[in-house]
């Protein structure tokens, strides 16, 4: 138990929207733990009820059934909040401050001296590469140079747990490596990351254990290697074709395949998971055709998190909001 940094049970949540008052499950049922020391992916479509979760963690909005507790605290708690950092989509700084400034006034807030404030300013203003713009205002930033503000505050208190909603939001390529590199970072340290993205390729490259939400119910959880099946879903096939060949022996060689396009010369073909590769090949050298590649691709994060969005019965994604937007909570 004293590994367990974030434990969810039973979570639900409901908010009545419109004029009508209708009710909308935003959380239903959610249960989990993230341990001490992961990179914790929590990932999901637009209103699957991500950033719900993320609030009620952070105590800025009640749960409507079920409970939360981060280091071993029921949530809302302040002793537990002393111990993370938290970088919310979206932020909001004054924007009359300099990051500099920013991160005094977060020390602050932490009980941090003068002293610790300045010096922790000064490492984590380079380690987010705003160093030639520190003395700016916050006001003459593009979105990526605050969210690289927003996630030097939440690592002003040196966090056992840092909890991040979109933090590669806005961020060129380079600007996403940093960023992957910071998380590794805490990690390396033996503390906690709990992060959601949208950019599946960040959260297949660095996260320990992912978990998938979709309608505010928990659709799978655990490492890549447990979500993603060993299986081939797909063969890419690449053929060269001759130049006296016709159409018909372009669409015989394309009956069998799940997709497929010309290229000049070529014949690029997508044949299915069942497809007896081994007899195609022979038919295609057979009809005069020179086998260029075949690449058998394996499933993906992304097959794994389609998969689980496609059986979503909600028609219409809902915005989460801070505390009533779409009205009274339930």
């Amino acid at each position: 138990m004293n590994d367990v940094v974030i434990q969810l049970d039973d979570l639900s949540k409901t908010y009545r929207t419109g004029i009508r008052r209708k009710k909308v499950e935003a959380l239903s049922g959610l249960s989990f733990t993230v341990n001490k020391g992961e990179i914790f992916g929590f990932l999901g479509p637009n209103g699957a009820g991500k950033t719900t979760t993320i609030r009620i963690m952070m105590g800025l909005i009640s749960a409507g059934g079920g409970e939360a507790h981060i280091f071993g605290h029921k949530i809302p708690n302040r002793a537990a909040r002393q111990r993370l950092g938290f970088l919310p989509e979206a932020p909001y700084f004054y924007e009359y401050l300099t990051v500099r400034e920013l991160l005094d006034l977060t020390g602050r807030l932490f009980g941090m001296t003068a002293k610790d404030r300045a010096d922790r300013s000064k490492q984590l203003i380079e380690r987010v590469g705003l160093g030639d713009a520190a003395n700016k205002q916050l006001r003459g930033y593009s979105k990526g140079m605050l969210q690289r503000a927003g996630i030097a505050q939440a690592l002003v208190n040196d966090p056992e747990l840092v909890v991040l909603d979109e933090p590669m939001s806005g961020l060129d390529p380079i600007g996403r490596k940093e960023v992957r590199d910071i998380i590794y970072s805490v990690r390396d340290a033996g503390n906690t990351v709990f992060f959601s993205s949208h950019i599946l390729a960040d959260v297949e490259m660095i996260a320990d254990r992912i978990a998938i939400l979709v309608d505010g119910k928990l659709r799978s959880i655990g490492t890549l290697n447990e979500l993603v099946r060993e299986t081939v879903v797909r063969t890419d096939v690449a053929l060269q074709i001759p130049h006296s060949a016709n159409q018909d022996l372009v669409d015989a060689l394309s009956a069998s395949a799940a997709g497929a396009r010309r290229r000049g010369s070529e014949l690029l073909l997508n044949l299915p998971p069942d497809a007896e590769i081994d007899e195609f090949l022979v038919r295609a050298r057979e009809a005069g055709t020179k086998v260029i590649s075949i690449i058998p691709h394996q499933e993906t994060l992304e097959d794994v998190f389609i998969r689980g969005a496609q059986r979503s019965e909600r028609v219409k994604p809902v915005k989460t909001p801070v505390r009533d937007e779409l009205g009274e909570e339930e």
